[in-house]
């Protein structure tokens, strides 16, 4: 079990790293959406600040996971990430929740096996 957790927790800190890195210097393809207003709110997205600031927590949080320090800071950093991730998909574009949904999913498994150092905010 514990070599799954070094596996996943580094295949997310370097997904993580390599998408929040395209979101400043655009290496991969741009993204199609099948749903125009899912274009249209990604792209308002992305003209703002806000994207830039998705993708430095998203670097910060993957740096942090790949180098295996203050893991379960980097999970909650990236909570509120992988849960509008989802909702963007679910609801603008579900034909590609795919990706969002590995997202979310890791970083649900690792809080959970990480919860015991959650404990003490709740």
């Amino acid at each position: 079990m514990n070599k799954l957790i070094l596996v996943l927790r580094i295949l997310l800190g370097v997904m993580l790293i390599v998408f929040g890195l395209n979101k400043f210097i655009e290496f991969l393809p741009a993204i199609e959406f099948a749903n125009p207003d899912a274009g249209v709110l990604f792209g308002a997205l992305a003209s703002s600040y806000i994207m830039k600031t998705v993708a430095l927590v998203e670097i910060i949080a993957g740096f942090l996971l790949v180098i295996n320090k203050s893991v379960p800071f980097a999970l909650v950093l990236l909570a509120p990430i992988s849960v509008n991730i989802m909702l963007f998909h679910a609801t603008l574009d579900p034909a590609s929740i795919g990706p969002g949904a590995f997202v979310f999913l890791i970083n649900s498994f690792l809080i959970f096996k990480n919860w015991d150092k959650y404990k003490t905010l709740f």
